[in-house]
């Protein structure tokens, strides 16, 4: 089945690698304390830490050059969720995300500029209802690198709208995470397969210093 699978696709020449532009902007997708906290319905356990990790090497090596933009997301609630319409519904656990919680906020270890884009979102992608197509082209950004939790959701939704809003998208492998390795892969492959690159975060890094000519 494996070896059928991989002559389908190649057939398709799904995988196939993108021509990368020249401006690049990075978003760190809903890195909520809720993904972290043990007592947590949403604890993603060692797959998100992971992903926190490699996410903050990222973004220390982003704050030494202003020229990229940084993207940090959020989803927040009015409390009760009566802003949060059927997703909110059908999942109860983002309830976690009811704006005052503890369980809401972004984790401490990434730490957010004013100089940042900050996105507040009710659903999983971070352009569905939000400005931020509008804002990434007025600064020009044609490539979006993509870290976050978790993959099989607010990442891939993200993944999705990035390439249908027409950036090169890029999903930095090892700076997403789930609270599962089987969702983790598998989204990940399908990512790679139709919408998006895939690189590490030393990849990344180099990425961007050959687009700051580094």
């Amino acid at each position: 089945m494996t070896d059928d699978l991989e002559k389908n696709y190649s057939r398709a020449m799904y995988h196939s690698p993108q021509k990368y532009g020249n401006k690049l902007a990075v978003i760190f997708i809903d890195f909520a304390n809720a993904y972290f906290d043990e007592s947590s319905p949403l604890y993603g356990g060692d797959g998100c830490q992971k992903a926190l990790e490699s996410s903050k090497k990222l973004l220390s090596f982003c704050r030494n050059y202003t020229e990229i933009p940084i993207v940090f997301t959020e989803v927040k609630y009015k409390k009760g969720g009566e802003d949060g319409g059927a997703f909110y519904k059908k999942v109860p656990a983002l309830s976690n995300f009811d704006e005052g919680k503890h369980s809401q906020k972004t984790h401490s270890d990434l730490k957010i500029l004013e100089t940042d884009i900050s996105v507040t979102k009710q659903y999983p992608s971070a352009f569905f209802k939000t400005k931020l197509e509008s804002i990434l082209k007025e600064k020009g950004v044609d490539t979006l690198l993509i870290t976050g939790v978790t993959t099989s959701g607010c990442v891939r939704a993200t993944c999705i709208d990035s390439i249908s809003s027409d950036f090169i998208t890029i999903v930095v492998s090892d700076a997403v995470g789930d609270r599962a390795i089987e969702p983790h892969e598998a989204n990940l492959f399908d990512m790679s397969a139709k919408y998006a690159d895939l690189m590490d975060t030393e990849e990344a890094i180099n990425l961007i210093k050959g687009s700051l000519n580094l």
